[in-house]
């Protein structure tokens, strides 16, 4: 990167250039988007009387560039204006569609001027750089830590299977030189208007800009291929706000308004000037220890990101438009949108843009009324009962559903978007505020005087859309902003629906995803991507695979098959004629069953015989008669968490405090199963067995098989080991007289409305060797969205005394996998949790074992599909395909792992990234370990898509999540906080429980 040395301030010109509105063409702005949703009528104002929230402008989306015109003007200064703006009344005569203009500014626009010094201003990017790495090195205490390097050019074990990644080689100049430019808007706009902003100016200004069509983030970067003519400009950019008036609420008619034009004061500096030498030294790893020229690689992400930008709905790394397919309704008040991932990655082959298909809900773009109707059940008739009021829980409900929504009002103009933040307490008919003359005024007298608008719903709550003051709206005359994500949870229902949508076998992903390279919306479209001398490859990357073998497996001693190699196409393998590998021995368990009608119940009986007849088959004691007779209570008492608990003690005193298993039967999913777990495993100690009514109607083989195979698990047998136990596996690392720990950890947060609660972290580890497939846990409460985990020492510890006590020895070797960690956040993890982990081991004299640390990533968009021509060409890849070379990390020890089998869509593999290892595994090594590893997960019989380390330490959070949650609970968090959040400790496992792996 080489840094603007050039600035100065004495010899360099400001050009000041006010750009005045065109109305015609931003009203055909503000008209290119109707394809995504149907179009409404544009954001009111708050009556005077009424307190208004900060300006947020309505987004319209920008067009294909204009002609540029060429009116610059500058002058020479050391120091820049600081402009602030007074609004005149308008002259009659002004019109709208008057051209571009130098100074004076326009009519109607006062400008007060007061001198300041222009200060350096810090540099910013997008992408985080505390990943800065790729290799680089950072001082750690006590020493350095660095991420770990490749050990060999890659594995070799397995069959090659020849295959195609959803990664298009990406071309650049290494010489070609991209100018930062640091860009300040005043006022603050959204990144849709600043946007604007730069469309405007870039079609105005062409040859200060030197012709240039730079790229913009939408926040303070800008890009160009060409050095503009000064290295310091100021524009007044004039843009028009079209609006649109609500003229008949009866008639649902929509007149587009003369613009308003709103005065934008523009500042561009030139803050670096940068190249790609040294991504191309990074890549071609010509230099060891050049760091990922993160500038560099923000730039060109940029570039590509320009086009789509501009013709569909940005979100995260996302884009979504109706071009790939209508919006679907999937219920609830929400609707499916199709659309695309991107992002540059680094890789062995150079610089690839990793494509992928996605889609995901957004809030449907209706009434706020009809809206209600579709999201609460209860409020299905409420267009036909205007007088219904709400109760406490429906209210809740309500708020719960419409909280952080931004609407926009159709009883007057405007060009504003109102979040809510709450329902007022009071009824709208209630409700009544102080006008200009200090009298009180009911609501819904004004609107009616004013609007000549009768309030209909009035005996519902108003919207709250301010933070602090009272500033209502009706809900009547509200509508839901297009483009918002939907914040919700979605129900299983809706989840079905959006699964389904982005369900999509092999062949048909593939081809949709070329589809998106070569389209005209997507990353290669435009003219962007050439002017910056990029050449997009619209071919996806060929590569080679490998297929690692299935191991075999040990069953149990008692049944006429004792071991078996899973051969199976999908690698599956069946229990028949077989045992556990160690079944358990349950005497005392008891039932209860929450609701049900009269026939399930009756089918309970007949229930527990097979059910204990299964487990005899599997080599798993059950009792066939419970400690007490099955009891039978109604679904509501789970609403009850003092009568839950109170009946939960009494079974247990009833089994003499002694109680093993506790199957609890429902009716159907209720929230009350958060309170049944937190109760049964911190306060009374019993494992808890759940399973709905429905799936007892046909009690097939199947399920009482998998049902027998969890409770085992529960209650310390194990289902499958290994035949070969690891040390044979992998003898130059393990041995049988040196005990291994496998641990995994991962960390829950909240639900994004969720601003109050605490996340969830639990770590694992096994605590047999050298079977290593029984995991105890340990899970706390840690800082509201804090990835890093806080009390992993303490964790640790805790584990390895448990270890201890089982085998009488500390584990010589760890191997840590870490899940939930994206790219930018490897370096603060590795270097924070390998020193809490290397702090736990000090803690026992003298003991300082070999540590791995792995990062697992399920959430990524890498694909992989078969690249050959035969019948299997729209299958997935096989189980045990492995890939470590081409579009893996051009330095770093990683690679992609598909382990089990997708029976629907598109597999997606697992991502391995080692960030540290001292215990120096090879590739084949810690690939067949990892791969053997998925086959003993104790809740199937397949191989799972996740080592179970990690899988496990994700079940155990959930269930840690589960004990934040109460059903009866009377207060909600509030979305704002004044203070630091006090974490609320997680209660306490029971003894009895503790050592079992009751979370699986």
């Amino acid at each position: 990167m080489e840094e603007s040395k050039d600035v100065k301030k004495s010899s360099r010109k400001c050009s000041r250039v006010v750009s005045r509105p065109q109305p015609n063409a931003l009203m055909e702005l503000c008209n290119s988007r109707q394809h995504l949703y149907q179009a409404y009528p544009a954001l009111l104002p708050l009556p005077l009387p009424l307190p208004l929230p900060p300006p947020l402008l309505l987004y319209i989306p920008p067009t294909a560039p204009f002609p540029m015109a060429k009116n610059p003007r500058s002058r020479t200064h050391v120091h820049y204006s600081k402009t602030i703006w007074k609004r005149k009344p308008p002259p009659p005569a002004a019109s709208p569609d008057a051209g571009v203009a130098v100074l004076p500014l326009p009519q109607g626009i006062e400008v007060i001027q007061e001198k300041t010094e222009l200060l350096p201003e810090k540099k910013n990017y997008e992408m985080n750089a505390d990943y800065s790495s790729c290799n680089g090195k950072a001082s750690a205490s006590p020493q350095t830590i660095a991420v770990v390097r490749r050990p060999d050019p890659g594995g070799t074990e397995g069959p090659v299977i020849p295959l195609l990644a959803n990664h298009f080689l990406v071309q650049f100049d290494p010489l070609q030189k991209i100018f930062h430019y640091d860009v300040n808007i005043s006022p603050r706009p959204s990144k849709e208007v600043a946007r604007m902003i730069k469309r405007k100016l870039v079609e105005d200004n062409s040859d200060v800009l030197s012709g240039s069509l730079p790229v913009f983030d939408g926040r303070k970067n800008l890009y160009s291929p060409i050095e503009f003519q000064e290295d310091k400009l100021e524009f007044f950019v004039s843009l028009p706000i079209p609006a649109t008036k609500w003229l008949s609420a009866g008639a649902g008619l929509n007149v587009l308004e003369k613009p308003k034009p709103k005065l934008f004061r523009v500042n561009i500096r030139l803050a670096s000037k940068i190249s790609g030498e040294d991504l191309n030294k990074y890549l071609k790893e010509e230099e060891d220890g050049v760091p990922l020229p993160q500038h560099y690689l923000h730039a060109l992400d940029v570039v590509l990101r320009e086009s789509p930008t501009e013709s569909c709905i940005p979100l995260g790394r996302s884009f979504y438009t109706s071009f790939m397919g209508e919006a679907k309704d999937i219920g609830g008040g929400a609707v499916g949108l199709r659309g695309f991932f991107q992002s540059l990655r680094p890789t062995k082959q150079g610089l690839s843009l990793n494509v992928d298909f996605c889609v995901t809900a957004f809030h449907e773009s209706i009434g706020i009324i009809p809206y209600l109707q579709k999201c609460c059940d209860f409020l299905k008739d409420l267009s036909q009962r205007k007088t219904r009021g709400l109760v406490e829980e429906e209210r809740k409900e309500v708020e719960k559903a419409l909280k952080n929504i931004k609407v926009f009002v159709c009883h007057r103009e405007t060009d504003q978007r109102y979040r809510v933040y709450s329902l007022t307490d009071e009824v709208t008919e209630n409700l009544k505020f102080r006008d200009r003359n200090g009298k009180d005024m009911m609501l819904v007298d004004y609107f009616r005087d004013h609007y000549n608008h009768d309030i209909q719903f009035r005996k519902l709550p108003c919207l709250q859309i301010s933070r602090s003051k009272p500033c209502y709206l009706p809900m009547e005359l509200c509508m839901v902003c297009e483009g918002q994500k939907f914040l919700g949870k979605l129900s299983d229902e809706q989840t079905a629906r959006i699964l389904k949508m982005g369900c999509q076998k092999p062949g048909e992903k593939k081809d949709i995803i070329k589809g998106v390279v070569e389209g005209e919306f997507g990353p290669t479209s435009g003219s962007y991507v050439n002017q910056f001398n990029l050449q997009v490859s619209r071919d996806m990357t060929q590569l080679s695979g490998r297929v690692l073998q299935p191991p075999k497996l040990k069953l149990g001693d008692g049944g006429h098959v004792r071991d078996i190699t899973p051969n199976r196409h999908d690698r599956q393998w069946n229990l028949l004629n077989s045992h556990v590998a160690e079944g358990s021995r349950i005497r005392r368990w008891a039932l209860i069953s929450f609701g049900g009608t009269p026939e399930q119940r009756f089918c309970i009986p007949k229930f527990i015989n097979q059910l204990s007849s299964r487990c005899e088959q599997l080599g798993i004691v059950l009792n066939k008669n419970t400690i007490i007779s099955p009891l039978f209570e109604q679904i509501q008492m789970l609403n009850n968490v003092t009568s839950l608990e109170s009946k939960l003690k009494k079974i247990h005193e009833a089994a003499s405090g002694n109680l093993q298993l506790l199957i609890c039967i429902m009716e159907k999913r209720h929230r009350g199963y958060a309170d049944l777990k937190r109760i049964a495993d911190t306060c009374i100690g019993v494992v808890t067995q759940c399973c709905l009514y429905p799936n007892l109607s046909k009690l097939s083989s199947q399920f009482l098989a998998n049902l027998a195979l969890k409770i085992n698990a529960k209650l310390g047998g194990c289902n499958v080991a290994l035949y070969n136990t690891l040390p044979l596996q992998v003898p130059r690392i393990f041995s049988e007289d040196e005990p291994v720990i496998f641990m995994g950890a991962d960390v829950t947060h909240p639900h994004p409305l969720d601003d109050f609660s605490p996340s969830v972290v639990a770590v694992v580890g096994t605590i047999n060797w050298p079977a290593a497939n029984k995991y105890i846990c340990r899970i706390k409460s840690q800082t509201h969205r804090q990835e890093i985990i806080e009390k992993l020492d303490e964790m640790v510890k805790e584990i390895l005394d448990e270890f201890y006590l089982e085998h009488h020895k500390l584990p010589g070797r760890i191997i840590f996998f870490r899940d939930g960690v994206s790219e930018t956040q490897f370096y603060k993890v590795l270097k924070e949790e390998l020193q809490a982990i290397q702090a736990a081991c000090s803690k026992f004299q003298g003991y300082k074992p070999s540590i791995t640390f792995v990062v697992v990533q399920k959430r990524h968009h890498t694909r992989l599909f078969r690249n050959e021509t035969s019948a299997y060409s729209d299958e997935n890849i096989p189980p045990g395909t492995v890939v470590d070379t081409v579009i893996t990390h051009p330095r770093e020890f990683d690679f992609y792992l598909c382990s089990h089998w997708g029976m629907k869509g598109t597999s997606r593999p697992t991502h391995y990234h080692v960030l540290w290892d001292d215990n120096h595994f090879k590739s084949d090594e810690l690939q067949k370990l990892i791969h053997n590893l998925c086959y003993t997960f104790v809740r199937c019989t397949k191989p799972v898509s996740l080592v179970p380390p990690a899988y496990y330490a994700h079940l155990a959070a959930y269930r840690g999540r589960l004990y934040l949650e109460r059903s009866d609970s009377t207060t909600r968090p509030t979305l704002y906080r004044a203070a630091p959040l006090q974490t609320a400790p997680l209660p306490k496992l029971r003894d009895s429980v503790k050592k079992l792996m009751f979370y699986c």
